[in-house]
Formats: structure tokens, C-alpha cells, sequence
């Protein structure tokens, strides 16, 4: 395959992704850490070994990642903002609390 070619295959895939990428907002990237627990707790399975396996040292760092980042944003997130991140930290903080007693 010459360089021209390259070039173009890269520069459509890169065009293909663009449009299938969800734009990032605050939420998003909040519920992307939030799934992301689910999986490090156990609690949801893995798509591409379809195990379900708890990495509970993990799940308790990207909670407190959570954590950290309610305590940085305080007073400047939305009210839903504000609601959706304490929601899902309380229950992930819950979740954790149950596996780490089981």
C-alpha cells in the first residue's frame, strides 16, 4: 500500500471515529468513572471476557477518584450535576462497603 493510500485509509477511519465519538460533558465522564467502578466491583460484566470479576483495590481508587473530584468541584457544578455525582458515589460507596465485608 503506497503512502497516499495509508494517508487516506487513516485520515476516513479517523473521520469514522470522530462521528461515532460521544461529545464529553461533565455526566458523561462522571458515569464513565462510575461504570467503570461497577466492573472493578464485581458487579457487571466484562464485554469482552464476558467474566465478572471484582478488583476491589481498584473500584476504591476510582471512587475516591470520584470523591476527589466532588470535594475540587464544590459550588460549581449544576444542581443535577451536584445530585447525579453524590447519587453514584453514595451507592458505589455502599456496594464497596458490602464486598469488602463479604
Amino acid at each position: 500500500m503506497s503512502k497516499e493510500n495509508k494517508a487516506a485509509q487513516s485520515e476516513e477511519w479517523a473521520k469514522r471515529e470522530n462521528h461515532q465519538l460521544q461529545a464529553i460533558d461533565f455526566s458523561t465522564f462522571v458515569f464513565s468513572l462510575s461504570t467503570a467502578a461497577q466492573f472493578q466491583l464485581g458487579d457487571a460484566r466484562d464485554p469482552e471476557t464476558g467474566k465478572q470479576e471484582a478488583n476491589l483495590p481498584m473500584a476504591k481508587q476510582t471512587i475516591d477518584i470520584l470523591g476527589i473530584l466532588e470535594e475540587k468541584t464544590k459550588g460549581n457544578l449544576t444542581e443535577a450535576e451536584a445530585n447525579l455525582l453524590d447519587n453514584l458515589l453514595y451507592t458505589l460507596r455502599m456496594r464497596y462497603i458490602e464486598k469488602s465485608k463479604s
